[in-house]
């Protein structure tokens, strides 16, 4: 019997995770909980093999969440799902101690990969997530990869100035251009390298070695 906690705090989501661990072959026996520390409380109470968990929930949304699993139970296997990019969080999770982690919008035979890989002591990121890592430690990372290379030159003048903590009004100035223009500019950076604001666009330009100016 291999036991599994599901920590997450939409009742769609756990079920969903549900079925797709009771799909799997093996005997499985599946608890929820709704909140981080329901989550903690359930470990001291009975030993998991496999806490699927995700890091933004009550009680819990940052790295801190993998040590208080493994100080409770250091053997139990975690796998990390998330609505959060993994191209942004998934190395820094694992370097925390998961054995895994994939986004929430994947397809169900990717969570079941993930869950026979975590659970067989392997580490589990996406192939895309693989062959960024690999690109950049080995400096032969595609250009076709790297959403950065889509940007304007005017569009990476605007990225660079919003690096610096820059406000609209001030882009425009410097840049002799209309605010709603820069607007325009900022929407179409977002969308094109696929972040919801400065923050992430720092650490992604960071994760593809993009220089800012």
């Amino acid at each position: 019997m291999i036991n599994i906690l599901i920590a997450d705090d939409h009742s769609i989501v756990r079920l969903g995770m549900k079925q797709i661990i009771c799909s799997l072959p093996g005997a499985m026996l599946v608890t929820e909980a709704r909140t981080f520390d329901e989550a903690i409380f359930l470990m001291e109470a009975q030993n998991f093999d496999l806490m699927i968990l995700d890091i933004n929930m009550p009680g819990g949304n940052n790295r801190q969440m993998i040590d208080a699993v493994k100080l409770r139970q250091p053997g139990i296997r975690t796998l990390v799902f998330s609505a959060y990019d993994e191209i942004l969080y998934a190395l820094n999770y694992i370097q925390a101690g998961a054995d895994g982690y994939i986004e929430k919008n994947s397809p169900d035979e990717e969570f079941r990969i993930a869950i026979n890989a975590v659970l067989k002591g392997e580490k589990y990121i996406s192939r895309a997530v693989r062959d960024l890592l690999i690109g950049k430690f080995t400096g032969q990372q595609e250009r076709s990869n790297n959403p950065f290379s889509v940007l304007s030159p005017r569009e990476i003048e605007v990225m660079n100035l919003l690096t610096k903590g820059l406000p609209l009004i001030k882009i425009a100035e410097i840049l002799h251009l209309q605010l709603t223009t820069v607007s325009t500019y900022k929407t179409r950076i977002f969308e094109k390298v696929g972040v919801k604001n400065v923050i992430a666009l720092i650490e992604k330009a960071q994760m593809y070695q993009v220089a800012t100016h």
